[in-house]
């Protein structure tokens, strides 16, 4: 689906999905880093019977070097979905619907974190929060 099929709530939503993504790569890198650790320590206590296996160390690493590019590219790729997010939300005239999509797709708060910051009731941040949305779908797809 591209990005203009999606509604205003899909495509806010992509940063947090990426978001969670560089999570989980980063948890996989720290996985290899404490395999890559192990390796080295069990090399190092073993005697030399010159039948090292220094391969797997060596794929190890290799693993964490593209994981690191993936979420490099990942993060880049955040970033300039972050500026397109910012862009949009500027467009929304009201500043407190501003507020409530920045805590809500750059902050990544929950309602009841968003609800407490700005000191409403919860189904009145849901209110706002759909009023904002159809602001951000005309914004998106304005109509002749």
């Amino acid at each position: 689906m591209n990005t203009q099929e999606m509604t205003a709530k899909e495509y806010l939503s992509q940063a947090y999905r990426i978001d969670q993504r560089i999570n989980s790569k980063l948890e996989q890198v720290q996985s290899l880093r404490n395999l890559a650790e192990k390796a080295s320590a069990a090399l190092g206590e073993t005697p030399n019977s010159g039948t090292r296996n220094f391969h797997r160390m060596e794929d190890v690493i290799c693993k964490m070097i593209d994981l690191e590019d993936e979420i490099n590219a990942d993060l880049n790729a955040l970033i300039d979905l972050k500026h397109e997010i910012v862009t949009i939300i500027r467009c929304v005239e009201a500043p407190d619907l501003q507020t409530i999509l920045e805590l809500r797709y750059l902050c990544f708060n929950t309602w009841a974190e968003i609800s407490v910051a700005l000191h409403l009731d919860i189904r009145w941040v849901h209110r706002l929060h759909n009023k904002a949305l159809n602001e951000v779908d005309a914004i998106r797809h304005p109509r002749p």
